[in-house]
């Protein structure tokens, strides 16, 4: 039997040990762990089979073999001292990571061939925990250092997950805290022609701000789900906030779609979350018409604006909501340490950049937010021509991120 068939076969809780038997027999594996990333992206847990487990150690991210592997999403064969090789595979579908699966296996049967063999293993497992994770805990349980909180066991239940790969863009996100909830919404959906992108801050922690969160996440989705354009999107949502909260949660977002043919992108800015561009050597926030948040008052009529995207250009949605000892606008006070970030590493990858502005956002001295949610969009489809950016019939401002 092939390693996909015993993984479709195996149930849920027990793919790691008919993954176990596979690679034994397929490739004389005396030893194979998976280790899955945790909530907050610092460590990589082992998950212990329901059988024989082998008490494999926690690695961590940011340093080892198993965090080389899953930072840089290559294999890695390493040849140990002795008769055994151990090879390290990322364990990605779509573009997000789930984690690295390690494989002990004989020296005389390792080699580039066989590594390549096994990445396609890890391929397969990882498409098969996405289907496993909804008939079992164990998985969602390996990947907690310790207890989420309530609403942050619906924030995690309800966001897309945190990265998603495609021949025109690349997909990667980012929040903390990540063990409870700063309310924050993100949501993506993609076909062969558009891609749709809501992110949005939270009205405050806790349950109150998940739920509503949950509420404006269903109703995007379900105005989305009916074929309805953006700005509709955005009111049907206005609505459904509206009138379960009466202007109690409002929720400021960001909705964009982008034409996958073209680069042509209209957007919808219903509050604070900020959008930047980093085209070439220069980084900028684009600046938007700002309009009233999603569920402040009762039918509010919301606009669309335009964007136009160039082959490389990079998109980054930042969410941290206001900031009580940030004195002013706080999409101001926050603006340097995200220009800093984005201006100042040109060999940051997509999956690098949201992690290292919440960082930055998070260790501000001054101002610092609670809660942060960064998404990076990498586009790389069609040339789009020239820069086009404004709302229909005139142009729209574009200020320069301050140092």
């Amino acid at each position: 039997m092939t390693v996909e068939g015993a993984l479709r076969g195996a149930a849920p809780h027990l793919l790691l040990d008919s993954l176990r038997t596979s690679l034994a027999h397929l490739y004389a594996a005396t030893c194979a762990d998976l280790l899955l990333v945790d909530y907050g992206f610092t460590a990589l847990r082992p998950v212990e089979p329901v059988q024989a487990p082998t008490g494999m150690p926690h690695a961590p991210v940011d340093a080892g073999p198993a965090g080389r592997v899953f930072r840089t999403q290559q294999p890695y064969l390493f040849r140990d001292v002795g008769p055994t090789a151990t090879v390290y595979l990322p364990v990605t579908v779509r573009g997000d990571r789930l984690g690295v699966l390690v494989v002990v296996l004989p020296a005389d049967r390792s080699g580039p061939r066989t590594t390549a063999s096994l990445a396609r293993v890890a391929e397969t497992l990882g498409h098969a925990l996405c289907v496993a994770d909804r008939h079992t805990d164990l998985y969602r349980r390996t990947r907690r250092t310790h207890a989420l909180s309530v609403a942050g066991e619906m924030q995690w239940d309800t966001l897309p997950g945190r990265a998603c790969a495609a021949p025109a863009f690349d997909l990667h996100a980012f929040w903390e805290p990540a063990y409870t909830s700063g309310g924050h919404l993100l949501e993506w959906s993609a076909t062969e022609r558009d891609l749709l992108v809501v992110v949005a801050d939270g009205a405050g922690p806790g349950t109150p701000a998940a739920l509503a969160s949950t509420l404006a996440l269903t109703a995007i989705r379900n105005a989305r789900r009916a074929g309805l354009d953006l700005v509709t999107q955005a009111s049907l949502t206005d609505q459904a906030l509206y009138g379960q909260y009466r202007g109690g949660q409002p929720l400021s977002a960001l909705l964009l779609r982008l034409d996958l043919t073209t680069g042509e992108a209209e957007v919808v800015d219903a509050g604070s979350p900020t959008l930047w561009r980093v085209r070439s050597t220069v980084t900028e926030r684009i600046e938007l018409d700002r309009q009233l948040p999603l569920g402040m008052f009762e039918d509010t009529v919301y606009a669309t604006q335009r964007l136009r995207l160039l082959r490389g250009d990079r998109l980054v949605f930042v969410a941290h909501g206001g900031s009580e000892t940030a004195a002013g606008d706080p999409r101001e006070a926050h603006d340097g340490p995200v220009a800093r970030v984005l201006g100042g590493d040109a060999r940051l990858t997509g999956a690098d950049v949201p992690r290292a502005v919440v960082r930055a956002l998070r260790g501000a001295p001054r101002g610092a937010p609670d809660a942060v949610l960064v998404l990076c969009l990498d586009w790389r489809g069609h040339e789009a021509g020239p820069p086009d950016e404004g709302r229909r019939g005139r142009p729209a401002p574009v200020r320069p991120a301050r140092p």
